[in-house]
């Protein structure tokens, strides 16, 4: 495997913010998911943040943030931002939103800007690994840094 960092559409937003980021490639393994990624960096699961594209009834996009190792409950996060439900997209539609493979999605230099909720409990960790918009590639980095950058709105969401 190369060592060598993937020009993604992620990686050129970082650069271009000149964010702090680590890079992480992995053997990435079909429906293998954050198990598979914290197991392959030797990191816990807690700390590796999926990026789940889902939509509100009226088919609007969003990005949430999410600890590996939980669930996302649509029924408090359709509360919480006065909606009446959402439901994550088809893997096809996510990759029309985001602009990426479902597996590699990162929540940075995404094709349609979209709002991103981030569970709040993310940043009481010291360092996080989220896509960086490739199968098999994670980018460390400060919670912070994907609040400066992406501006998410912080929600309490976990199931």
């Amino acid at each position: 495997m190369a060592d060598k960092t993937p020009v993604t559409a992620a990686v050129r937003v970082l650069r271009q913010y000149r964010a702090a980021f680590t890079d992480h490639l992995y053997e990435y393994e079909e429906k293998g998911g954050t198990a598979v990624s914290s197991r392959e960096l030797g990191v816990e699961e807690h700390a590796v943040i999926k990026t789940l594209v889902m939509e509100d009834e009226s088919r609007r996009p969003l990005v949430v943030l999410m600890h590996g190792d939980r669930e996302v409950s649509t029924r408090n996060l359709a509360r919480h931002i006065g909606v009446k439900t959402i439901t994550p997209c088809s893997p096809e539609t996510a990759n029309r939103h985001s602009g990426y493979t479902v597996g590699g999605t990162s929540p940075f230099g995404t094709r349609k800007a979209m709002p991103v909720y981030m569970e709040s409990s993310i940043l009481d960790l010291p360092k996080i690994y989220i896509n960086g918009g490739k199968r098999g590639y994670l980018i460390g980095m400060a919670p912070q840094v994907v609040v400066d950058i992406l501006k998410p709105e912080l929600v309490s969401a976990a199931a």
